[in-house]
């Protein structure tokens, strides 16, 4: 059964376009954690191996609250790798393992890339598609991404 929710069909089919984009990026972004997490090494080794541990937490809570609000809209959710790499604008790094210092601009530049989509995702919902709740639940994840780009960012002031 279609969702009756005061949205155009068109309208949330733009709103899960933006949506799987997002997921796809999250995903992107928590297996590049993940596996930085799992080669740092070096001098500020424990204290970045926990903060990576800490960042990939929340973005496993972040990944399922973006697919649960993709099907609440009435779709069904992408989930290969290989879906997420085609939507994705975050971009991995094979046979690549760099410092930590670089490891940290990386995902610093991954956090920032998802904060300017997502001010442009939630300007599309919310003036484009009439979806007050998508662009509502992308502010919350934008401020999320700013909190852990502030953070990375504080490792080179």
């Amino acid at each position: 059964m279609k969702p009756d929710i005061g949205i155009s069909e068109k309208n949330l089919a733009h709103s899960v376009a933006i949506l799987s984009t997002v997921l796809s990026d999250e995903m992107m972004l928590y297996v590049k954690t993940r596996k930085f997490h799992w080669n740092v090494a070096g001098d500020s080794f424990m204290e970045l191996h926990k903060l990576f541990e800490t960042q990939y937490g929340e973005l496993e809570t972040t990944i399922d609250a973006v697919a649960e609000r993709i099907n609440k809209l009435g779709s069904k959710t992408i989930g290969t790798m290989n879906e997420f790499s085609k939507h994705s604008s975050i971009k991995e790094m094979p046979g690549k393992y760099p410092s930590s210092k670089e490891m940290l601009k990386e995902l610093l530049k991954d956090n920032e890339t998802i904060v300017q989509l997502l001010r442009k995702g939630i300007d599309n919902c919310s003036n484009s598609f009439k979806d007050a709740g998508t662009a509502d639940f992308l502010t919350g994840l934008m401020e999320q991404h700013e909190t852990n780009a502030w953070i990375l960012r504080r490792y080179f002031a």
